[in-house]
C-alpha cells in the first residue's frame, strides 16, 4: 500500500488564497456597473413620468376649441371674427351653414361645440356633447358664459350627447384602454423573460407572435365584458369593443416585443416611455388635446392610448364618426411591430451564426502525461 500524500507546505492553492471580506467587498460585488446603470435608468424613467404627467396636467389652457356658429349670414361672420380673435386663441371658431349642420357637426366630432345665435332675443344657446371630454365641454361654457356676459346677454348650455349613467365623468374609454395597453407589453414582456437569456430566432417569434395574438383576442373580450354587462359603463357596443380591445393589445404587445427583441433590457425601458410616460397624459383621456401644451398635443393620437381612447369613445358615443386615423394608427402599430420583431429576430439569428463559436476560440489543452 502507498502511504497517503502529505499536503503540500501551505495547503492547497485554494487555502493558500486570501478571501476578501467585510463590507467593502459585499459592496463591490453587489454595486457593479451594470446594477448602476440600471438604478440610473430607472431614475430617469421616474423622473420623465412626472416631467411628462405635470407638464401636460398643471395648467390646462384651451387653444383652438373647434366651435360650430349657427347666425344668420350677416352676424355669422362677425361673431366667427369675433371668436377667432380672442387673446390666446381659446376657440377656432367656423361658420355653420345651419343650426342643423352645427348639431351634427358636433355630434360628428367636427366641432367639440356649437354656437347658436339668436337674432330675434338676448339668448343664445352652446351645444355640447361632454362624451367626448368633459373639461372641454365646461371650457367651451365657461368662455361663451364670459362673453355673453360682456355683450349683454344669456347663453343656455344644452349638453347633446352626455356619458352614459355608468360612464362618470366619461373617463371610462380612458381606464379601458389603458388597461388593454399595459396588460399588452407586460405580457410581452413576461413572456420575453420567460425565455431566459437565449435571444429570438424567427421561429420563437412566430410563436410569441401567435400566442398575443391569442392574448389579445381574450383581452378584447375580457374587456368588452366588464365595461359592458358587468357595470354597464359602455354598454351596447360589445362586439365592437371586443375587436378595438383586440387592435389595442396587439398593437402595444407587437411593438413591445419588437423593441425588446431589438434593444434588450432598454427596449422595455423604451416601451414605458411611449406608452406610460408619454402616451397616458397625451391620450385625450384626461384632458382632450385642445386643453393639452402644444407638445402632447401633438404626440397623443399617434401613440396608442390616444388613438385606442379615442376609438373607443368616437365609437361607443358618436357612432363610429372621425375614428379612421385611429384605426390606422393601431393598425401600423400591430403589423409595424410584428414585422419589426420578426426582423430582429432574424438579426440575432445572423449574429449568432456570424459569431466564432468558444470552442474555436480556446486552444485545446494538452492532456497531463500518466
Amino acid at each position: 500500500m502507498n502511504a497517503p500524500s502529505t499536503p503540500a507546505p501551505g495547503g492547497s492553492p485554494a487555502e493558500r488564497e486570501p478571501k476578501s471580506s467585510g463590507f467593502a467587498a459585499e459592496f463591490k460585488d453587489a454595486v457593479t456597473l451594470r446594477a448602476f446603470g440600471l438604478v440610473l435608468g430607472g431614475l430617469l424613467v421616474q423622473l420623465a413620468f412626472v416631467v411628462s404627467y405635470v407638464g401636460a396636467f398643471h395648467s390646462p389652457t384651451p387653444h383652438r376649441i373647434p366651435v360650430a356658429v349657427a347666425a344668420p349670414q350677416q352676424a355669422s361672420a362677425k361673431i366667427v371674427a369675433q371668436l377667432n380673435a380672442l387673446d390666446g386663441d381659446p376657440v377656432e371658431a367656423t361658420a355653420a351653414p345651419s343650426t342643423a349642420a352645427a348639431r351634427q357637426w358636433v355630434l360628428t366630432r367636427k366641432a367639440d361645440a356649437a354656437f347658436l345665435f339668436d337674432p330675434n332675443g338676448t339668448e343664445d344657446t352652446l351645444l355640447v356633447a361632454s362624451a367626448g371630454g368633459p373639461s372641454v365641454s365646461q371650457t367651451a361654457t365657461q368662455i361663451a358664459q364670459k362673453i355673453e356676459a360682456g355683450q349683454k346677454r344669456q347663453i343656455t348650455v344644452t349638453d347633446i350627447r352626455p356619458p352614459n349613467t355608468g360612464d362618470g365623468r366619461g373617463m371610462t374609454s380612458f381606464y379601458l384602454v389603458l388597461g388593454w395597453v399595459i396588460g399588452g407589453y407586460l405580457t410581452a414582456t413576461i413572456m420575453g423573460m420567460a425565455a431566459g437569456a437565449r435571444p429570438a430566432n424567427r421561429q420563437r417569434t412566430l410563436i410569441r407572435l401567435a400566442v398575443l395574438v391569442l392574448y389579445a383576442v381574450a383581452s378584447g373580450i375580457a374587456g368588452a365584458v366588464v365595461v359592458g354587462p358587468v357595470f354597464d359603463a359602455l354598454g351596447g357596443h360589445f362586439w365592437a369593443l371586443s375587436g378595438i380591445g383586440t387592435l389595442v393589445v396587439l398593437a402595444s404587445a407587437a411593438t413591445a416585443l419588437a423593441l425588446q427583441t431589438l434593444l434588450g433590457l432598454a427596449g422595455t425601458g423604451l416601451v414605458i416611455l411611449l406608452f406610460v410616460v408619454l402616451g397616458n397624459p397625451s391620450s385625450g383621456g384626461v384632458y382632450p388635446a385642445p386643453l393639452l401644451p402644444a407638445f402632447w398635443s401633438a404626440i397623443g393620437q399617434a401613440l396608442p392610448p390616444g388613438a385606442g381612447t379615442t376609438l373607443v369613445r368616437n365609437t361607443v358615443y358618436f357612432s363610429g364618426h372621425a375614428v379612421t386615423t385611429a384605426v390606422w394608427v393601431l393598425a401600423a402599430y400591430a403589423v409595424g411591430g410584428a414585422v419589426l420583431a420578426w426582423a430582429a429576430s432574424w438579426r440575432n439569428e445572423k449574429r449568432n451564426l456570424d459569431a466564432p463559436s468558444a470552442d474555436a476560440e480556446t486552444p485545446p489543452q494538452a492532456t497531463p502525461a500518466v
